[in-house]
């Protein structure tokens, strides 16, 4: 029996895609002994999650800058479910990794929001390369442990259900 006290409550699963659905993830190749790695926990996460290698499309960008604009564009083809993002942007001697790291987070924000589908921050701003590296360990054996890739793939797993749910309750039709 229904409580009309009681908010009701979109669940999505948050660890199952459904059949069909494809995921682009656009990675920088700047610092790329980083992102290389965040890429396998992403890839291991969304597998885990029953998405085969076939639905996962990856996308090379020069760095991190370069991520909004691949990921609009990808997301733009209709084609996917969800982008997810991979960079590292460490800091330097200036504070050029500041404005790398604000730009990057505002249009990969607006495109999501543009776009209507979940593109995923997985950008480490960090202050050294040994804090971006612990930032992207783990390994399949420890479920890619501490991973920022893989977490940001989890968190794209759980969008795809909370917006299909959202989507099919409204009487829309759902991505996922």
């Amino acid at each position: 029996m229904n409580d009309p006290s009681v908010p009701r409550l979109l669940e999505a699963a948050a660890d199952r895609l459904p059949d069909g659905v494809r995921v682009a993830v656009v990675v920088a190749r700047w610092n790329d002994s980083v992102t290389r790695q965040m890429l396998a926990g992403a890839t291991w996460q969304l597998a885990e999650a029953g998405l085969p290698a076939e639905a996962v499309e990856v996308a090379w960008v020069p760095g991190a800058f370069e991520l909004p604009l691949a990921a609009d564009r990808l997301a733009a083809t209709g084609s996917f479910a969800a982008v997810i993002c991979l960079g590292a942007v460490i800091r330097g001697e200036t504070r050029h990794d500041q404005y790398i790291a604000q730009a990057v987070a505002s249009g990969i924000e607006q495109t999501a929001r543009q776009r209507g589908l979940p593109v995923l921050f997985g950008v480490l701003t960090c202050e050294s390369l040994a804090q971006a590296i612990a930032r992207a360990g783990g390994s399949a054996a420890d479920g890619f442990a501490g991973n920022k890739g893989a977490e940001a793939a989890a968190a794209a797993i759980e969008m795809i259900g909370l917006l299909a749910a959202i989507e099919g309750r409204s009487g829309g039709s759902a991505r996922a």
